[in-house]
């Protein structure tokens, strides 16, 4: 798939505005920016926050938050984000990402991964 970069523009803008909300404990405005499958798979921003507080705590709450290129992972759009936790661990997440009916990007998923080069 082609991306303009318009396109990712767009997709660093999703991403920016989720962390923003995560830190802000703004579960609704954290919830938008899932695309609809996640959205429908957690029902309520509510319980979508509680997994991120749970499974996702370098994301809940970065220290500091490094955007690297965009890549193809399965032959999904994924976007790196180096983050480094409270507990100073760091961890790559990839954001993957999905253009909803609306031609809008949402995020689709989050896998979290030790950084290339790291623990290898």
């Amino acid at each position: 798939m082609h991306l303009t970069n318009s396109d990712k523009e767009e997709i660093l803008s999703v991403i920016k505005k989720q962390l923003e909300a995560l830190q802000k404990d703004d579960a609704i405005a954290a919830f938008s920016c899932a695309s609809e499958f996640i959205q429908a798979q957690f029902g309520s921003p509510a319980t979508f926050m509680d997994m991120v507080k749970t499974a996702y705590p370098a994301v809940y709450r970065p220290r500091s938050v490094i955007f690297e290129d965009i890549a193809l992972i399965n032959g999904a759009i994924a976007q790196p984000v180096l983050l480094l936790g409270q507990d100073d661990d760091l961890v790559m997440a990839y954001y993957l990402m999905l253009k909803q009916s609306d031609l809008s990007w949402k995020i689709n998923g989050c896998i979290l991964a030790p950084p290339k080069g790291i623990g290898s």
